[in-house]
């Protein structure tokens, strides 16, 4: 519930209080409670000025309890506001829940510097008790050049009270890295936080830091740490459900221990020095991991699910090792930039598997991958419902359909569950033709196949105002990709399926279109 829901409900009972004293008018009644010095009926009698008071009146006549349940429900800027505009609610301020500062919850100007951040910040917290705190979120990112440091401490001295459950600190890269106080975790902190994320800070936990008996999530994000000091962290945190662990260079190794009975999810990404993972947590169901040298076969995998994996000459090895030591796999997205050799055929199944998902960012020197043999995971995997292609390239690699127009066959057989399939950066590459006529051949159940001329973003999708910038020489390409569907796929697809083609969007590529 935000502003309109307040104000709307004060509204309402305004035009209420407003007819009750219409009606005592006609009816002769005294609108006054007593003939006190300065009441409206010695400044009147007529019941004018009382009227215009409870009209001027911000807040309804209701109990305090549902009060302060509506300004929990408010956005913070809204809470803050209505603070401002009333005692009941200043009141209330006192033991907001949810504290949460960034550029757009304190109204900071574009150019706004990091000394006005951080006065507002400042006086907000100084009108806030400290109880009742929830969630406590700084976003500090954005306020490069200004070092503030030094106000980090007393914010969070008031924010870490007993019953806080989620600490967010986002901190721009400054020449002097601030220290996380973790003397402020005190016993009844510790016992209520469950989720922790720290972006550029130094964090040293020690082995006198005590049981975070509660904590659940973990995500540290260009954290200063050893792997000593994240081991005691880890060993202190016995219901920990999921790590992230983005660009922590200090850390070379990981080892997730056995007493971790709950935990389910880990994330590893950009962490260069790290080479060796290892884990014997019996539930792990989650892994995403980016790194070409980083060996996880010391990873406990009988019961992952989900894998998602940035590194280059993945495919195959996903092809050959993961039916084996992933046999529950459901979900698996493959991000690889290179790949020797193309996916084999092999007789070894994924059975659960549901989701697919690969992508190739090619670069000039890549080698062009042969997608058509991409087959190979159709047929291991029966109870595959979605795939997803996406195919980057700086200029065409492949060799073109309209170059060589005999298109390879393979035995037909029949992917019963698979109902969507999606490629981005469809061209006139002779193998992504061969493989979109080999799924409207064999894919019975097939209801979308979606052919996207264009790799990334496009305007309009989330925030995004502009497009995927597109080279003029492969806005060109796509002019031939739109040929080739019409001349090769269009005559396959069945009645009952759907083909949906994008072309490139001509109001973002305009100069592209006129290059081309």
């Amino acid at each position: 519930m935000g502003m309109f829901a307040l104000n709307r409900l004060m509204s309402l009972q305004r035009d209420r209080q407003r007819r009750r004293l219409q009606i005592r008018a006609r009816c002769g009644l005294n609108t006054s409670r007593g003939r006190r010095k300065g009441s409206p009926c010695q400044q009147g009698g007529d019941g004018k000025s009382q009227a215009a008071k409870i009209m001027r009146s911000s807040i309804p006549d209701l109990p305090e309890e549902i009060l302060f349940l509506i300004h929990c429900l408010m956005p913070m800027r809204d809470a803050a506001r209505a603070a401002c505009a009333s005692r009941a609610f200043l009141h209330s301020w006192r033991f907001h829940p949810n504290l949460i500062f960034n550029e757009d919850t304190i109204g900071l100007k574009i150019n706004g510097r990091g000394e006005n951040f951080h006065h507002k910040v400042g006086r907000i917290l100084r009108k806030h008790s400290g109880i009742g705190v929830k969630t406590f979120n700084l976003d500090y990112s954005n306020m490069c050049g200004f070092d503030g440091s030094r106000y980090f401490d007393s914010w969070l001295q008031i924010a870490l009270k007993p019953g806080i459950e989620k600490l967010t600190l986002w901190l721009p890269t400054t020449k002097r890295i601030y220290n996380f106080p973790c003397s402020l975790l005190s016993d009844g902190v510790r016992n209520s936080l469950q989720y922790l994320q720290l972006h550029n800070v130094a964090l040293h936990p020690t082995v006198e830091l005590g049981s975070l008996r509660s904590l659940t999530s973990l995500h540290l994000n260009d954290v200063r740490i050893t792997w000593d000091e994240l081991e005691c962290l880890l060993c202190n945190s016995l219901a920990l459900e999921q790590l992230v662990l983005e660009c922590c260079e200090e850390i070379i190794c990981l080892k997730i221990p056995c007493s971790l009975q709950r935990f389910s999810s880990l994330r590893v990404i950009g962490c260069y020095r790290l080479r060796v993972i290892e884990s014997k947590a019996p539930n792990l169901s989650s892994l995403n991991l980016a790194g070409h040298r980083l060996n996880f076969s010391h990873v406990e995998t009988l019961q992952v699910k989900k894998l998602a994996m940035d590194r280059s000459n993945f495919i195959g090895d996903a092809r050959g090792k993961l039916p084996s030591s992933m046999p529950k796999l459901e979900t698996l997205v493959i991000i690889s930039q290179s790949e020797v050799v193309d996916a084999p055929t092999l007789p070894t199944k994924f059975l659960y598997l549901k989701h697919l998902t690969i992508k190739l960012l090619l670069t000039h020197v890549s080698r062009p991958y042969d997608c058509y043999s991409l087959v190979s995971f159709l047929d291991a995997s029966p109870s595959l419902e979605t795939l997803v292609l996406a195919v980057s390239q700086r200029h065409m690699l492949y060799q073109s359909v309209f170059e060589d127009s005999q298109l390879r066959q393979i035995p037909a057989r029949h992917h019963g569950c698979l109902r969507s399939v999606k490629i981005c950066g469809f061209s006139s590459a002779k193998c992504l033709v061969e493989l979109a006529s080999y799924i409207l051949n064999n894919a019975v159940s097939l209801e979308c196949l979606t052919l996207d001329t264009m790799f990334g973003y496009r305007c309009g999708e989330g925030k995004q105002k502009n497009c995927h910038i597109l080279e003029a020489a492969l806005f060109k390409e796509a002019h031939r990709a739109l040929l080739a569907v019409r001349t090769y796929i269009e005559n396959k697809v069945p009645s009952t399926d759907k083909l949906t083609v994008r072309e490139p969007c001509r109001q973002c590529h305009a100069s592209a279109m006129f290059m081309s």
